[in-house]
């Protein structure tokens, strides 16, 4: 009788379904650009190039009325004016990709920056949010092709614990 009890408690054991890894996803760009400090980041960064970048949006329609100026009238327009007309658009066409450049250099500084100073908050972030689920793969939600269930999405939990480590 005991053999039989240890067959049927080893085969009742060796029925038992594997278990699944705890597997999570995690959208660490989403995380990180919904903290505070991203938000304080860009406040600063908007401070800093607003006037570039309102320059720049007065220049790309001026460059597009000009555009228009001579697609309408420019067969029928003195060559003079014509002539003007397009080394104006030149020399606005050079002025606007400069604040375009200016403007592009200034934001990947300031991402770069940012992400410089919160990647270990980020990481200390991940690994309390991993060791409280008990999650042994964590995956972006990009790399997930199929899952029978819906994996929980832990980004705006470790937001929340970004910002409230300091």
């Amino acid at each position: 009788m005991r053999k039989l009890t240890g067959i049927a408690c080893l085969l009742g054991v060796l029925a038992l379904p594997a278990q699944a890894a705890e597997v999570a996803v995690l959208d660490w760009r989403a995380a990180l650009m919904n903290t505070q400090s991203a938000q304080e980041s860009l406040g600063q960064l908007e401070s800093e190039i607003g006037t570039q970048q309102q320059q720049a949006q007065t220049l790309g329609t001026e460059l597009q009325g000009i555009q228009q100026q001579l697609q309408q009238g420019g067969d029928v327009m003195p060559q003079a004016e014509r002539e003007a007309l397009i080394a104006e658009l030149q020399e606005k066409g050079r002025r606007f990709e400069s604040l375009r450049q200016q403007i592009m250099q200034a934001q990947q500084r300031s991402e770069q920056q940012f992400l410089e100073g919160a990647e270990a908050k980020l990481e200390q972030a991940v690994d309390q949010v991993i060791t409280r689920h008990g999650i042994d793969v964590l995956v972006e939600p990009q790399g997930v092709l199929h899952s029978a269930t819906d994996l929980p999405n832990l980004t705006n939990e470790v937001t929340q614990i970004f910002d409230s480590l300091n």
